[in-house]
């Protein structure tokens, strides 16, 4: 067996090079804080977005629990609708918030377009609405809640 110095230093040299250099590991780090930035921007979007659908879900929801308790106990409902301070809710019940960041307004059949102001939904005993389209906006979407007049179904576009 002939002892080879030259094939020794070659192995010493090999565990030293297996490491990472500061470069690799910089452009790792910030390929990393690139992905989260990305990431945080996308889930801030999509949060203010649910805020939307979440605010619109729950006037519907308020709608349809009106008309079921209007059928039942055979008396109509009304729904207020407060444009100025942004809150709705069964009138002798308490009211709820709309956040601040979705703008409100209502599209009546007969008097047009209603920014500001209280603005009264009816619902009858016998299951009709006496009401328009509410219209709920944040940033450049918007979603509507039309109440069916003669159904009384209530509908989220």
């Amino acid at each position: 067996m002939v002892f080879n110095a030259s094939r020794l230093n070659d192995v010493r040299k090999m565990k030293h090079d297996t490491g990472f250099t500061l470069l690799e590991v910089i452009i790792v780090v910030f390929l990393m804080v690139l992905v989260l930035g990305l990431a945080t921007v996308f889930f801030a979007r999509t949060l203010s977005s649910s805020k939307l659908n979440a605010t619109a879900r729950e006037m519907s929801a308020t709608i349809r629990s009106a008309k079921s308790f209007a059928e039942i106990h055979g008396e109509k409902q009304i729904i207020s609708i407060d444009l100025d301070s942004k809150s709705y809710g069964i009138e002798g019940k308490k009211s709820k918030r709309i956040p601040s960041s979705v703008a409100v307004k209502v599209l009546d059949p007969l008097t047009g377009e209603i920014a500001n102001g209280k603005y009264q939904i009816i619902l009858n005993a016998f299951g009709g609405i006496e009401g328009g389209t509410i219209v709920l906006s944040q940033d450049k979407r918007s979603v509507s809640i039309a109440p069916d007049p003669v159904v009384g179904s209530v509908m989220i576009k």
